[in-house]
């Protein structure tokens, strides 16, 4: 074990996964877990909470193709024909059959979705089925520099003339943090909108940095 190893581990409800920069910390919390409580090892990563990890000796690629595949064939989505965009670029809102307009937006309407919310998924599910192998990869090799980028629309929400701010992180070339959230009040302009987005941006750099300060990462900016 050489200065400036570490161990991180992730633990849900009972289920552990870890990781080291020195393969020997591994082995130690290993059998150190084993001995002081009831469990089996797994092995190596490969599956954690529907999502599936591939590890690669320069990389790791995160997907759920596992995942779409088995909700599409649980509703019956196999042999539809794909489409190339989650949701309704042209057409945001679509008229329920009582002739109201309704926002197509479906995490909007968990707890009391329409008909027209239905067809919304309907073509989600269209989409997973043409990029069922969409994921995430993490190169090793890559840098520790943060950078992040945030973005608004002003006013676009046809309802009721919300802005929507949404933002994302990168360690390198790392994909590891998104947001998008639609404004509580109304903003009066595109300044304010974009300082909303800005300032919501920056608050997850700061909780990112820190957390990198705690694994001992003090290069990133």
């Amino acid at each position: 074990m050489q200065k400036g190893d570490i161990l991180l581990v992730q633990v849900y409800v009972d289920d552990i996964i870890f990781g080291s920069t020195n393969k020997e910390l591994c082995t130690t919390f290993d059998k150190l877990m084993k001995d002081k409580f009831q469990m089996s090892s797994m092995g190596e990563l490969t599956f954690f909470l529907g999502l599936q990890v591939k590890q690669k000796k320069d990389r790791i690629f995160i997907s759920q193709d596992k995942y779409v595949a088995k909700i599409l064939r649980k509703f019956g989505f196999i042999y539809v024909k794909s489409a190339s965009t989650p949701i309704e670029t042209e057409k945001p809102l679509l008229k329920d059959p009582d002739g109201e307009y309704v926002d197509v937006h479906l995490y909007r309407f968990q707890v009391t979705p329409k008909v027209s919310h239905l067809h919304a998924v309907k073509r989600t599910f269209r989409y997973l089925k043409g990029k069922p192998h969409l994921g995430l990869w993490f190169h090793r090799d890559s840098s520790f520099n943060l950078v992040a980028y945030s973005d608004s629309d002003y006013a676009r929400a046809s309802l009721d003339k919300k802005s929507t701010t949404g933002g994302c992180q990168f360690l390198g070339c790392r994909f590891i943090s998104w947001q998008y959230k639609k404004h509580t009040v109304v903003s009066t302009s595109l300044t304010e909108a974009e300082s909303v987005a800005a300032a919501s941006c920056y608050a997850q750099v700061l909780w990112i940095q820190n957390q990198l300060l705690d694994y001992g990462v003090r290069k990133a900016v």
